[in-house]
């Protein structure tokens, strides 16, 4: 089997050739899945590696005080040949894996061959195709847990018995030193535990995804702001505890977290930094310093580790394996995060060259995994199947029944979209009447009325829906409600025009069918406006009907997020492309004229970068680039469609071409247009399907396949294969 070695004396890393372990009793051997590289400890051994023999010696001056005892009681030659011998020896490298039960030994249990594990212990979950793992030190997977995730579960554990360490209490206000990947982990356990984090790093990537993930304000060390946002949170009596989890040997840590933690507050060292305390500081505030070992009690106790002998829970109640447990089980109810912490996955075949670009700083990563591919004799992996549901409209059940005169409006909403891009279409509209504008506040409500004429304004949406007088509603609040009004506005027997997205989850989106079902009103237009652009419409029409498959790019130039927007609040408001991403899908279905059949998904940049490639039924792709990192000046929407022996081309919905043989029509003017991603039009064809009874400017067929398609795109980040979309037309 193939496994990761590094020779600290020479520095060398090699993918290694070395026999496979064999199942001892009292533990199992295990098929690794995913392995995880933690980029702080594990990078510092190999850059320790690399030292030269004194650098070595500055580095650990634990090991040097080991060899002068060893000299003053054996002599030189004997402690030179033992060092030597020691340093010029292979040594593993990796502690975090998830994996596949191989082969289970005498006195094991609780799991059986087949079932997915994750371990722990940097001397039985390597960087390895194969370990055997003895019992206190691996945990069933949950359900629902993707293996890429449960690899991170050693991690989690050291993040999880920090802030155990740390006895945080809810309400309380933290300072996170050092927003690596334990940093981050260390966040989103304190945010779930209801304390506020303040977090501090140089890199401002890293304090953004902090922000993202929960952290209330996070900026370097050296800034104001952090100090200011203390200052602000704790009412200026500094944090109740302060986390370090930063290395290098710079002493500003210790310092910070003395000039920000309250009088008796609590300091927690979980990273490996340098610890001259100023006595002063410390002494004089009275802090409690405290250090969290590893991964929970257990740690480096061979008994518990390598002959399972656990502790009773009675007396210990978190130790290792529990606190894997725990970590794991955060992960399946939604109480941790650890995708956006991914910034690479590379083959374990390029295990090495990996490590190299990380050393050099050619790969920027908070958290890196090595995906090892299965056994040659295991069945292959069956891709995850989602299953686009089915539209029924119960027998007997009518639509709504269109008025004659105008079409009477309400709106449940009124934020910055309703304001700029909707209502200023149906201002004045003919034919239209703005009745009822609904808000969860009065003055918002008054001011919309007053800006925009609606009859009346009001808080009482339950008035709204049940004003026979009222034929449409249109739902623009913010994503985590969009399917619940959805599903009470079609109840109440009212067409809806609701923003993207229809729906965060499937048991959202099932919600919303089953009350088309129940009701027999399929009334429903998401706001997908792009298909409904004049310049991509005309161009489509010169590019003329297809006879072969096509393939698709669509660049998404979608730029940084401003600190604050409610976009950030991925627990509760879905991902930023569970929220948008149904535009770009809804247009590449539209040009292509199908439903995708597939979803594939990769993060290579570890942010929110994305690459979406579609498959639909006649082999035709679109690929979606998502990107969060590119410059401002870069037009925000370009799109490709190659098919034919034809080009079609968009470019930020201001100029479009289509190119055929060696002719190059232009769409329209040569100059460029004034930008119109298709409201106006969207909103036209939506008055008057109400208006006449027709029937919806976009079918609701479509619609559930574009919402299932987006949302599986978290399906298959996770899974890191294609996702089969069954049912899909």
């Amino acid at each position: 089997m193939k496994q990761v070695v590094q020779n600290y004396k020479s520095g060398e890393l090699a993918l290694l050739d070395v026999p496979a372990p064999g199942c001892k009793p009292g533990g199992v051997l295990v098929r690794s899945a995913f392995s995880l590289i933690s980029t702080g400890t594990e990078l510092m051994k190999v850059s320790e590696a690399g030292m030269s023999m004194l650098g070595k010696a500055r580095s650990r001056p634990d090991q040097v005080a080991k060899v002068v005892q060893s000299v003053a009681t054996n002599g030189v030659p004997a402690t030179y040949r033992k060092v030597m011998g020691k340093l010029d020896s292979y040594t593993p490298l990796g502690y975090s894996l998830c994996g596949v039960v191989e082969q289970v030994g005498a006195g094991i249990d609780d799991v059986k061959v087949g079932d997915l594990v994750a371990c722990a212990g940097n001397e039985h979950a390597l960087h390895a195709e194969l370990n055997w793992v003895p019992k206190n030190l691996y945990v069933p997977v949950p359900d629902g847990v993707a293996p890429r995730h449960a690899a991170f579960g050693t991690v989690g554990s050291i993040a999880l018995q920090g802030v155990r360490q740390g006895e945080s209490r809810l309400g309380e206000v933290a300072l996170v030193i050092g927003l690596g990947l334990i940093g981050q982990l260390v966040t989103q356990l304190l945010n779930a535990s209801g304390v506020r984090v303040v977090g501090v790093d140089p890199d401002p990537a890293r304090c953004e995804l902090a922000e993202r993930l929960g952290a209330a304000a996070c900026g370097d060390p050296g800034s104001a702001g952090v100090e200011s946002a203390v200052a602000e949170l704790t009412g200026g009596m500094g944090v109740d505890q302060v986390y370090l989890a930063a290395g290098g040997s710079s002493n500003q840590p210790v310092e910070l977290a003395a000039r920000l933690c309250r009088d008796r507050g609590r300091v927690i060292d979980i990273g490996k930094c340098r610890l001259d305390l100023p006595w002063n500081a410390y002494y004089e505030k009275e802090l409690d310093v405290r250090f969290s070992r590893s991964y929970g009690p257990g740690r480096y106790d061979p008994e518990y580790e390598l002959q399972g002998r656990d502790y009773p829970v009675g007396y210990v109640r978190w130790t290792e394996r529990r606190n894997l447990a725990c970590f794991l089980d955060l992960i399946a109810r939604g109480g941790v995060d650890v995708e956006p912490l991914v910034s690479h996955v590379a083959g374990f075949e390029d295990a090495v060259e990996t490590y190299r670009r990380l050393e050099e700083g050619e790969l920027k990563a908070v958290a890196v995994l090595f995906r090892y591919a299965p056994a040659e004799d295991a069945p292959a992996a069956e891709a995850p199947e989602v299953t686009v549901p089915q539209v029924r409209r119960r027998p007997g059940r009518s639509a709504p029944v269109r008025r004659s005169g105008p079409v009477r409006l309400a709106f449940v909403g009124a934020g910055n979209y309703a304001s700029s891009m909707l209502l200023p279409h149906l201002t004045g509209r003919d034919g239209v009447e703005l009745a009822t504008v609904v808000t969860t506040t009065a003055l918002s409500a008054a001011n919309a009325q007053r800006k925009f004429g609606f009859g009346k304004a009001t808080t009482d949406l339950d008035a709204v829906l049940g004003d026979p007088a009222v034929d449409a509603v249109f739902v623009v609040t913010r994503h985590s409600s969009h399917a619940e009004l959805t599903r009470r506005a079609l109840l109440a027997g009212k067409a809806v025009f609701v923003e993207k997205p229809l729906a965060l989850t499937e048991e959202e989106l099932a919600s919303v069918l089953a009350a088309v079902e129940e009701s027999g009103n399929d009334r429903v237009q998401v706001g997908f406006n792009r298909r409904f652009a004049p310049l991509l419409r005309e161009a489509r029409e010169l590019f003329g009907a297809r006879t072969g498959p096509a393939s698709l790019r669509y660049l998404v130039n979608a730029g940084r997020l401003e600190h604050g927007s409610w976009y950030l609040r991925q627990d509760t408001e879905g991902s930023r492309f569970a929220g948008e991403g149904g535009h770009f899908v809804d247009t590449a279905s539209w040009l292509l004229d199908a439903d995708p059949v597939s979803v594939y998904a990769a993060a290579p940049a570890g942010n929110e970068d994305l690459q979406i490639v579609l498959g639909y039924p006649d082999g035709s792709t679109a690929t979606i680039s998502y990107v969060t990192s590119g410059p401002s000046s870069f037009p925000k929407e370009t799109l490709d469609l190659v098919a034919d022996g034809k080009v079609l081309r968009l470019d930020d919905f201001t100029r479009a071409a289509v190119y055929d043989g060696r002719r190059r029509q232009s769409v329209g003017s040569r100059l460029p247009k004034a930008r119109d991603k298709g409201q106006n039009a969207e909103l036209a064809a939506f008055v008057k399907a109400v208006r006449t009874g027709g029937p919806m400017p976009v079918p609701l067929e479509s619609l559930a396949a574009t919402t299932t398609a987006t949302l599986a795109v978290h399906t298959a980040l996770a899974s890191g294969v294609p996702v089969t979309l069954a049912g899909a037309r």
